[in-house]
């Protein structure tokens, strides 16, 4: 059985690795913001000594946004878990939303965000194209080969 522990000094490296191969870099990019693994705050889901997922996090102005979001054990509701603690977080820090950013192509998130009471509060046309001048690795074509072209914004309201 997993547990969830917040990202600590001594997991610093394995995270950044780890959201370096999900994420071509250890960088991401939301709404032309740019966020490095290696600062932000998050929980990891590990089970024997291996990381199996990962949240990360940033809380400004009273928001919390889900940076990345990664299980590689699907169906145990290590995500779920995760998404949770970062609630729970948010809660604690007054915030009012929780939001995050998923891309076109990844339409098994954009199902997956949605039943767990997040909204499309939003979709920024184009957006990917301006993202791909702060992070170059972001390919043309995802998930299906849909080519990857628009951020969309789900929040829920806590």
């Amino acid at each position: 059985m997993y547990e969830i522990i917040p990202i600590c000094d001594e997991l610093r490296k394995d995270v950044v690795d780890f959201i370096s191969d999900n994420w071509g870099s250890p960088i991401i990019v939301s709404k032309g913001k740019v966020h490095f693994a290696d600062i932000l705050e998050g929980y990891v889901a590990v089970e024997n000594g291996k990381i199996d997922g990962v949240i990360t996090y940033s809380i400004e102005n009273g928001e919390c946004e889900i940076v990345s979001l990664d299980s590689l054990v699907e169906n145990q509701g290590i995500g779920s878990n995760l998404i949770n603690k970062v609630i729970e977080k948010a809660k604690e820090n007054k915030c009012r939303r929780v939001w995050l950013i998923t891309t076109n192509d990844n339409t098994k998130a954009i199902r997956y965000y949605q039943k767990r009471g997040f909204y499309m509060e939003e979709i920024h046309i184009n957006a990917i194209q301006r993202s791909r001048k702060l992070k170059p690795q972001i390919p043309l074509y995802g998930f299906d080969n849909i080519p990857i072209l628009h951020e969309i914004e789900f929040e829920k309201i806590i």
